[in-house]
């Protein structure tokens, strides 16, 4: 048998890893529609808005995935990973706690539904951290599976009790419990792993943290729009400018797959250059095809959906521009995490800052709000790529004297960790 390039690989794991997320992402939209027709508005507003609550809480269990693919990349022992996902799970617990008055409040839900929601957010830590195991270690066929189990586990026991009349509270408690059954499974399928001798200290929670503003300041960027429309917009426009942000959601997850498979090249110093570049090379790529996807498509937002969203055809690609400036962003923000430079996060939380000035203080239509969100997306897109880009071609740094490597670096002990695809 001949053996697969590199780039067949990266290519086959790609693949994988987005037949699992798009199965994921389809459950979960699946579950929006059969929760608005079976709980009608009054019900779906309080099961939307506590879906929601559990965006920001799942911040840690995004970060925590990225920092142990790249300590696996690094030669971590998986044991010690497990153990640091446990005790951020114990935090995110602890954190949930706390919020369950204060969101309940906010947004006028009930205590128990509001438990029931935020009681996923350990679980999927936990999750994650297992998830963070097969990333680094290239098992991206069992990736996919895990990824798609996770959403239909998630969705399935969730809609079942909705089908049998159940409300927000009894259909969130169930979709915690089958997100948990999917961890438990994630267990089995990532196993014990090698035992390996330390190299360097464990990392901690402080690494989690670190990872954690980066995928903050990208999930607040890629939602900030939508939520200001209602402020600075009329109903109405408010409801087609989030109608247009579909495309861009679309053109920012559509490519997801690439950031997940090139990630632990990126964390590995004697690929880590190549990685990058690619990763933005086909990120540029997929976007450019969204975008002129979208502006093919446009004509066809009236006549499916009718003349009220008539308004958005004319602007769809810009929202799509959007989601693919958003793309390459986050492949830039991967790569700083997993070279450690998370400092970079400050520009994206700069460009937020600006963006949600100028929105607030200029935009008064459509246009002007979509054009304002695309423009800092592409600036804060840019500099982030480019100090990327500079980063991994930079001359790496000598041995210590003690012979020991760097913080960001792969000890020469261990073999190569390149990814393939299980």
């Amino acid at each position: 048998m001949t053996p697969r390039t590199p780039a067949t690989t990266a290519v086959a794991g790609m693949t994988m890893v987005t037949i699992g997320s798009m199965t994921a992402n389809a459950a979960s939209y699946l579950l929006a529609v059969l929760a608005a027709w079976w709980l009608r508005p009054a019900g779906y507003g309080e099961f939307a808005a506590l879906t929601a609550s559990q965006l920001v809480l799942a911040v840690p269990a995004l970060a925590l995935q990225t920092v142990v693919a790249r300590q696996v990349v690094l030669g971590d022992d998986p044991a010690d990973l497990r153990r640091l996902g446990t005790r951020c799970a114990v935090i995110v617990a602890g954190l949930a706690a706390l919020l369950v008055a204060p969101i309940a409040a906010l947004l006028d839900t009930g205590v128990a539904a509001t438990t029931a929601a935020l009681l996923t957010a350990p679980v999927l830590v936990l999750l994650s951290g297992e998830q963070g195991l097969l990333q680094g270690a290239g098992r991206f066929a069992a990736l996919s599976v895990v990824l798609a189990s996770a959403g239909i586990g998630k969705v399935a026991p969730a809609v079942a009790v909705l089908a049998l009349g159940g409300g927000p509270g009894a259909a969130l408690t169930a979709s915690a419990v089958g997100t948990g059954a999917v961890a438990v499974m994630a267990r089995v399928v990532t196993g014990a792993g090698p035992r390996l001798a330390p190299v360097r200290p464990a990392v901690g929670v402080a690494a989690v943290l670190r990872a954690s503003q980066v995928q903050l300041a990208l999930i607040v960027l890629s939602s900030v729009d939508v939520l200001l429309a209602r402020v600075v917009l009329d109903d109405a426009h408010a409801g087609q400018y989030a109608l247009g942000a579909v495309a861009a959601k679309v053109a920012f997850w559509l490519p997801a797959a690439v950031g997940v498979v090139l990630y632990p090249k990126m964390a590995n110093p004697e690929h880590s250059a190549a990685a990058v570049r690619s990763a933005l090379g086909v990120l540029v790529g997929i976007g450019a095809v969204a975008v002129v996807t979208a502006a093919l498509a446009a004509p066809l937002v009236p006549a499916v959906l009718g003349d009220d969203y008539a308004a958005v055809q004319g602007l769809l690609w810009v929202f799509a521009l959007d989601g693919a400036c958003l793309a390459v962003l986050q492949g830039a923000l991967l790569s700083a995490i997993a070279r450690e430079r998370t400092r970079l996060a400050t520009v994206a939380w700069v460009g937020l800052a600006v963006e949600v000035t100028l929105i607030l203080t200029v935009a008064s239509s459509m246009r002007q709000l979509i054009l304002i969100t695309v423009a800092c997306a592409a600036a804060t897109a840019a500099v982030v790529s480019v100090a990327a880009l500079r980063g991994v071609t930079a001359t790496p740094r000598p041995p210590r004297a003690d012979g020991a490597t760097g913080p960001g670096d792969r000890p020469a002990s261990r073999p190569d960790r390149s990814p393939g695809t299980d």
